[in-house]
């Protein structure tokens, strides 16, 4: 238990209990509330104030409040605005010997979860806040469920069905529960920063801020007070001080994207902090601590850089608690059709453009296409497709001209296999389709333009099995 006079005293609360809140000017009355909630499952902070609970909930989490109504200066009804005004989740409890049926309506209206008259059965008490301590947790479970809910459903860019997918969303799933660094691994325009968003989406410091910063965009001479900050005058032009990226992160996720570029000089600074948590401004002798979750993402296969000595290997490991493999495009071709669907989706509400589909013969371009860029080149290729169509579907007249240049010269594939007739034909499409979307039925009905049981009769009717 914890007692404050005028403004609290916090000292660091464990993180498994939440925090209850009791405001009460009468001194006497504030230790009894305190000894009635000493068995709650939670931490119980008194203040002598209004003014000191606001303190105390401008910078602290409250679960619960029990407030009295009528106080100095500020009264308890301001006390239960703000609260809530602060979070919804906060429950509050107003105390009052004054009680009048207006009064009680106008707490009620405000938010508040229960009102009490002085003077009240200790037994009253308890069990009015033991039922807003489950309300809250509750209320706080729900929420979570539902932001993790979001965060799945609409995936931020992690789009597909294929395997590899699978087991990204299922890693992400698992590095999300548990406070470790991760290194994501994959080509230019995977998706690298969009997996560290959603792992902080769906863990416990999803509150808190998410930063990230582009270690091959930094100059090496620039990263370091970047990140770590900087006193005054620790070089010229430093007129104040300035808090770095970690500072800036505390109790969030710092991504550093690009982490192959790192400085020898950074490797062992960054090593530092992961180790022991501490770090030390530029120009300052005092260290500083930061609590952080690291997520960093490379581009370049790093135990070829640790092997060749441009990167450290005890920094490599360090990082790599967790690896998520993020596949390139050429590599799930089968996703295509989802992702351009995904991004035409996105990008028509954005520019006001009403494109209502990509034709057959679109995709299947878009399928043909290596994709070096990955992920990042087909969301570029589908806003340009959209911003060119003048008609209200895209198809291959508004390709990207290095798109448009792969399409095959109509008959030529054809003559490759010289078909005699239309069945024939549409055996030789039938097969190519389901070669390039690697066998499978759904995205080559989708591609061919016809429903999965129609494809199917095809296959059998021409022995494609």
């Amino acid at each position: 238990m914890q007692t404050a006079a005028g403004s609290p005293e916090v000292v660091a609360q464990e993180a498994a209990r939440p925090t209850l809140l009791v405001v009460e000017d009468d001194a006497a009355m504030r230790r009894m509330i305190e000894e009635v909630l000493s068995g709650a499952p939670a931490e119980v902070v008194a203040v002598e104030s209004s003014q000191a609970a606001l303190d105390y909930l401008e910078g602290h989490d409250v679960a619960v409040v029990v407030t009295d109504l009528r106080m100095p200066r500020v009264g308890g009804l301001e006390v239960l605005r703000f609260a809530r005004r602060r979070s919804s989740l906060t429950q509050v409890i107003l105390l009052t010997g004054h009680a009048t049926v207006e009064s009680a309506v106008d707490a009620l209206k405000n938010g508040a979860y229960d009102y009490l008259k002085k003077p009240f059965e200790p037994d009253d008490l308890r069990r009015i806040a033991g039922h807003a301590l489950e309300y809250w947790q509750l209320n706080r479970e729900n929420l979570r469920l539902r932001e993790a809910n979001r965060a799945w459903a609409g995936s931020e860019g992690l789009v597909g069905k294929n395997p590899a997918i699978e087991q990204v969303r299922r890693t992400v799933r698992a590095a999300a529960g548990y406070d470790c660094c991760v290194l994501v691994t994959g080509e230019s325009g995977t998706g690298k920063e969009v997996v560290a968003h959603l792992i902080h989406a769906a863990s416990a410091r999803r509150e808190g801020r998410f930063v990230a910063l582009n270690c091959a965009a930094i100059p090496e001479n620039v990263i370091e007070s970047e990140l770590f900050g900087y006193q005054r005058g620790a070089f010229t032009g430093a007129d104040r001080a300035k808090a770095g990226l970690f500072e800036t992160a505390d109790r969030g996720t710092l991504f550093l994207d690009e982490i192959n570029n790192a400085s020898p000089a950074f490797q062992a600074k960054l090593l530092r902090v992961l180790q022991d948590g501490t770090f030390y401004r530029m120009g300052d002798t005092e260290p500083r601590r930061a609590d952080v979750r690291l997520i960093a993402a490379t581009n370049r296969p790093l135990p070829a850089l640790v092997e060749s000595g441009a990167f450290r290997m005890d920094l490599y490991y360090r990082l790599r608690i967790v690896e998520i493999v993020m596949p390139p495009l050429r590599d799930r071709r089968s996703d295509i059709p989802l992702l351009a669907n995904y991004f035409l989706g996105r990008h028509t509400a954005r520019l006001g453009k009403p494109v209502k589909g990509i034709t057959t013969r679109a995709l299947g371009a878009l399928m043909r296409h290596d994709w070096p860029g990955n992920a990042r080149e087909l969301e570029n290729a589908i806003q340009s497709m959209i911003i060119l169509t003048e008609t209200d579907v895209l198809d291959v007249d508004c390709l990207p001209p290095g798109l448009a240049a792969e399409q095959p010269v109509p008959g030529r594939a054809m003559e490759m296999i010289e078909p005699q007739s239309l069945e024939e034909i549409e055996a030789y499409f039938i097969a190519k389709t389901l070669r390039e979307t690697q066998g499978n039925r759904a995205t080559a009905a989708e591609i061919l333009g016809i429903d999965k049981s129609t494809l199917w009769r095809k296959i059998k009717r021409y022995g494609l099995e």
